[in-house]
């Protein structure tokens, strides 16, 4: 990735089915779509541990609505985007520019109906002010963390044994390393 050896740890060990700069491009995209969970839990759900209904089929209308929402919100990013010169939506901050949408969106019942296609442009118009900085390279380098549990943990039997940097761990699954 970028120019580094990258190592992934996978359960896909088959080389032929499942080359190394293939699971490495999947994980870049993985990456996305974990972003993406953390976006609706955090902002479009406020970080609330529970929906507010109670009944499964309302739970499941509940999490469409969601979904919906988020989908149309970065729909709505992506013409954004499209607006300025060289920026791709996620260069732009959702929290900011969902907050935006839905502000805007909200206030459109109380616009007169001929206000309303020029209202809706000037979201699009507006959207410079939700671009993000670059990224900045990490300030320290990722590194595995020991767990606090003070109580040592039973080795299961059929795991497969580990060792980074001398200490050995535990895997359920058959794990192979791949660097592209």
């Amino acid at each position: 990735m970028k120019g580094k050896p990258v190592a992934i740890l996978t359960s896909l060990t088959d080389p032929m089915r499942y080359p190394g700069e293939d699971i490495v491009d999947l994980y870049a995209h993985r990456w996305e779509i974990e972003l993406g969970y953390r976006e609706m839990k955090q902002h479009l759900l406020e970080s609330r541990f529970t929906l507010r209904s109670q009944v499964p089929e309302l739970v499941t209308q509940e999490l469409w609505g969601v979904l919906l929402a988020y989908n149309l919100i970065r729909y709505k990013m992506l013409l954004m985007a499209k607006s300025l010169p060289s920026v791709h939506p996620n260069q732009l901050s959702f929290r900011d520019a969902a907050s935006h949408i839905i502000f805007k969106l909200t206030q459109l019942p109380s616009q007169t109906p001929g206000n309303v296609p020029r209202d809706v442009l000037d979201i699009e118009r507006n959207a410079r002010q939700f671009k993000l900085d670059g990224k900045r390279e990490r300030a320290y380098p990722r590194v595995l963390k020991m767990s606090k549990n003070k109580y040592p943990i039973r080795p299961n039997e059929n795991a497969v044994h580990l060792r980074v940097n001398g200490i050995k761990h535990y895997a359920p699954l058959c794990i192979d390393v791949m660097e592209s």
